[in-house]
């Protein structure tokens, strides 16, 4: 994985107090945490429907003190921001290039000593009909939990829904993970689907 922020000491201290603070004088809240022995996993950001939603999960992030690392589609990653996104734990993707992600990704999470990989599940910001399923094979091929984190935007609320262990029933743990999201309410709540 390449360097981010997390790897100096003084920046993580600073960026967390600063995330909380902002999130603080926004208004919002953060509930659940992360737990103290979980070193790796695949995180859940969601609900994904606006481009409030990666500034907002990052801050959550470092004001729960989480090393995460996210994905995002190449796009976003351009200049003059390429650079500090990827500063950020940005990780862009190809989404023409994408076949080799989930492998990539259970490899990466595989030969860390932690690693929280942010995936949102739907993984488009326009409304979808389904949820992508890339997260739940990264996290069953690591064997990894699924840490939920969420964001919701109706109660001003962000943090930790908390973990899921994979099954390999695809079918079970998806209605488990869905059903869990279902009260929350993204910033445009009409383009998260539940189904």
């Amino acid at each position: 994985m390449h360097r981010t922020m997390f790897d100096t000491p003084i920046l993580k201290t600073l960026l967390r107090w600063v995330s909380i603070f902002l999130l603080k004088i926004l208004g919002w809240k953060t509930e659940g945490e992360i737990p103290k022995d979980l070193k790796k996993c695949v995180m859940i950001a969601a609900p994904h429907t606006s481009n409030w939603d990666l500034p907002f999960t990052l801050m959550t992030a470092f004001a729960l003190d989480a090393k995460v690392y996210w994905m995002g589609k190449e796009q976003i990653f351009k200049s003059p921001f390429r650079g500090l996104m990827m500063w950020t734990g940005g990780i862009p993707v190809d989404r023409k290039k994408s076949n080799n992600m989930v492998q990539a990704s259970i490899d990466a999470i595989r030969s860390n000593d932690q690693l929280f990989l942010i995936v949102p599940p739907e993984g488009t910001r326009s409304k979808v009909t389904y949820w992508k399923t890339g997260f739940y094979h990264i996290a069953q091929g690591a064997g990894v939990p699924i840490l939920m984190g969420f964001l919701d935007f109706q109660r001003k609320t962000s943090g930790i829904a908390g973990t899921y262990m994979t099954t390999g029933d695809i079918e079970v743990d998806m209605n488990h993970i869905k059903s869990v999201y279902a009260p929350i309410k993204g910033k445009k709540s009409e383009q998260f689907h539940q189904e």
